[in-house]
């Protein structure tokens, strides 16, 4: 899981990304993010409807699985943003680690979240 500095608190803090933020989609999910001077850390809300995943434990799982992948990316995001990982696919539920990995590597390759060789 990831620290509880780095989640987001609050409804009016998502409607903020949902209005001012860009999107990057994938199959599976899309991100949104804006960057957020007013923070020193970077915070993550994922977010799964009920329409998509029926069973309240299968929609923590795939939270605790995008949780961990994010965990693992706190040190390689540039700057300080608000991200927002919309769930729209159901099959993140079984698909591999590696194929998850996968496509949010690439989503976050696509959104220029991640720290270059320059920074």
């Amino acid at each position: 899981m990831i620290p509880f500095a780095n989640r987001f608190h609050g409804h009016n803090s998502l409607s903020f990304v949902y209005k001012n933020g860009r999107a990057v989609r994938s199959r599976h999910a899309t991100i949104k993010f804006t960057s957020n001077p007013h923070r020193d850390q970077t915070r993550i809300a994922v977010v799964i409807s009920k329409k998509v995943l029926k069973s309240a434990v299968k929609r923590n799982r795939v939270r605790r699985r995008i949780y961990e992948y994010m965990r693992s990316q706190l040190p390689k995001i540039q700057g300080v943003h608000d991200i927002v990982v919309v769930v729209s696919s159901a099959e993140l539920f079984s698909i591999p680690s590696a194929e998850l990995t996968a496509e949010f590597d690439d989503l976050m390759t696509q959104a220029n979240l991640y720290k270059t060789s320059k920074n």
